[in-house]
């Protein structure tokens, strides 16, 4: 068995067969499926609450994308509160920097930010962080308004070993996607045989970043166990043994039921 830490079920990619796609990751031993919302309006957090809500091992993440970040509103955080007062959510997210490709301001980025963190605190759950060529800052606001008790996961990691330690050292969880798979992500690759045991994390962020074999098609929650190889090889590890270590971090830090 194993847990998608993070994916996006509620994309427009898998508006016509999300029911196969979460059986096929059934079939393939994916437990169960960490499903993150954010991505455009909030349509798409309450739909990703709909699709946890019908099935068992499905669980759900609502939040405001830093591309989004001009449309975090205090009534946008409003809404995101309503929404998790289902028991079937169980972090805020994906919130965070992404300086690369800059579709929201930067201080509309660093607002959004502060008020996921803010609401993590107020609800007790965990954070998923999204980063990218923002490490220092993200750092910066991390240290000055806190990790949530409940701590938090930087997810699909695309930094290096230095900034993975400044992620540790604020009690951050580590989580790695396909992109590993990738011939070209070095720094990443040597990024992932650092973290802790305690910290990692595998994930697909499907629809997107499929993994070797299937890079350029539309990623799935059932192609995890292919990131899962690649990290357990990285790792100089048995694939078994890092399945149960991740199944007992996500359990730990999303407070899932035991897998089965």
């Amino acid at each position: 068995m194993i847990v998608d830490t993070h994916c996006h079920l509620a994309d427009r990619k898998f508006r016509d067969d999300v029911e196969a796609v979460i059986a096929r990751a059934t079939d393939a031993g994916v437990a169960q499926i960490i499903s993150v919302g954010a991505i455009g309006p909030i349509d798409c957090d309450r739909l990703t609450v709909e699709i946890a809500e019908r099935h068992e091992n499905v669980y759900a993440v609502v939040g405001v994308h830093p591309h989004d970040a001009r449309d975090c509103t205090p009534e946008r955080i409003a809404q995101l509160r309503d929404l998790a007062s289902s028991k079937k959510v169980v972090a805020i997210g994906e919130s965070g920097l992404d300086f690369h490709y800059m579709h929201s301001p930067v201080a509309a980025q660093e607002s959004s930010l502060r008020a996921h963190l803010a609401l993590a605190v107020e609800l007790d759950l965990p954070i998923v962080i999204h980063c990218r060529e923002a490490e220092r800052r993200l750092v910066e606001i991390v240290r000055e308004s806190g990790l949530p008790p409940r701590g938090g996961v930087i997810h699909c990691f695309t930094g290096d070993s230095n900034a993975a330690r400044e992620f540790l050292a604020l009690g951050f969880h580590i989580s790695f996607s396909g992109i590993i798979t990738f011939k070209n992500s070095a720094p990443i690759r040597e990024a992932a045989t650092i973290v802790p045991d305690d910290r990692v994390m595998v994930e697909t962020d499907s629809p997107y970043l499929a993994p070797e074999p299937y890079r350029g098609q539309r990623n799935e929650p059932a192609y995890v166990t292919r990131t899962l190889e690649m990290l357990a090889s990285l790792r100089r590890t048995d694939s078994t043994a890092l399945r149960a270590k991740i199944i007992a971090n996500a359990a730990r830090v999303f407070n899932l039921p035991p897998a089965s």
